[in-house]
């Protein structure tokens, strides 16, 4: 074994940090797109048979994959265990979830010629995967430190495009419905004129699910660098983004497939993320978001009785 290897064997002695077993296949489906090809072998392994995995040690592992005891060690942290012994727990609970009955976190690919029955079947499967890989891999510690911004902010401006438009767009109607100052930002010239006027007490958030989109990024760092918090939500997690997010929420995705693009799954957990933040904050300002969203329910009543 390599004295790389040791030293970070030597960390790992079952710290409560480690993610746990049910989160492991969303960790996995989220971050193996951007790591190594030899990382994404030991990943896709591990999650394909996670039992199988739980008995071997880190030179099987490596073997098996036909990577390193270093690789293997790597892959192990960047999914979220200070160690492969971690790693080899988490496998164990995995496989002892599965063999209690519970479904196996499965793809399924939407073919040219379905029936329209199975492309609802398909989809419905793979949002509701989605959804529950998005709430096993979100750091609710996070998630609170960024309620907690909100609910105290003066202003909240979001910032999105293309699909993570919308759902920027989403999340400042619900806030404005609560009494909350909070404006969506999808033009990049307004978006960087509007941070401009950011200041310590105001809470500037950036949905992107590469992690890297430049019109979204530049409007957080200059709201960042004005004094604002500044959150991301994003699906990956080391993307450029996060280095000018005081609080990183980090969403899933199905595996994008010719008719059915990334959008479509990365949307539905900004969604998921997005109502968090929102109940989060009502919760906090729960004495001014009742009255609010009464007075806002019978502004458009009328509108519903026709």
């Amino acid at each position: 074994m390599t004295q790389e290897v040791k030293e970070i064997f030597g960390s790992a002695s079952g710290s409560s940090g480690s993610t746990p077993p049910a989160a492991l296949a969303a960790k996995v489906r989220t971050l193996a797109p951007s790591m190594t090809r030899s990382m994404q072998r030991v990943a896709e392994t591990v999650a394909a048979d996670p039992a199988g995995c739980a008995a071997l040690t880190v030179t099987g592992l490596a073997e098996l994959t036909g990577t390193s005891e270093a690789t293997v060690v790597r892959t192990a942290r960047i999914l979220g265990y200070p160690g492969y012994r971690d790693l080899r727990l988490a496998l164990a609970g995995l496989a002892a979830q599965q063999q209690s009955g519970r479904a196996p976190a499965l793809t399924t690919d939407i073919a040219v010629d379905d029936p329209i029955a199975d492309v609802v079947a398909k989809l419905a499967y793979d949002e509701q995967q989605t959804l529950a890989d998005t709430a096993a891999g979100l750091d609710t510690v996070q998630l609170g430190a960024a309620v907690t911004a909100l609910a105290a902010a003066r202003r909240a401006d979001v910032y999105g495009v293309g699909a993570s438009g919308l759902v920027a767009q989403d999340l400042t109607q619900k806030l404005l419905r609560i009494g909350l100052i909070a404006h969506a930002h999808s033009d990049p010239h307004l978006a960087v004129t509007n941070a401009v006027q950011l200041k310590a007490g105001d809470v500037a958030i950036a949905i992107t699910h590469s992690g890297s989109t430049g019109d979204v990024i530049e409007p957080l760092r200059v709201a960042f660098e004005h004094g604002a918090t500044t959150v991301a939500i994003t699906g990956r997690p080391d993307g450029p983004v996060t280095q000018y997010a005081d609080h990183i929420l980090t969403t899933s995705t199905a595996r994008e497939s010719e008719l059915r693009p990334a959008a479509m799954s990365s949307r539905t957990s900004q969604l998921l993320v997005v109502d968090c933040l929102f109940i989060g904050v009502a919760q906090r300002t729960y004495e001014q978001a009742a009255p609010a969203l009464s007075a806002s329910y019978e502004a458009l009543a009328h509108r519903h009785r026709r």
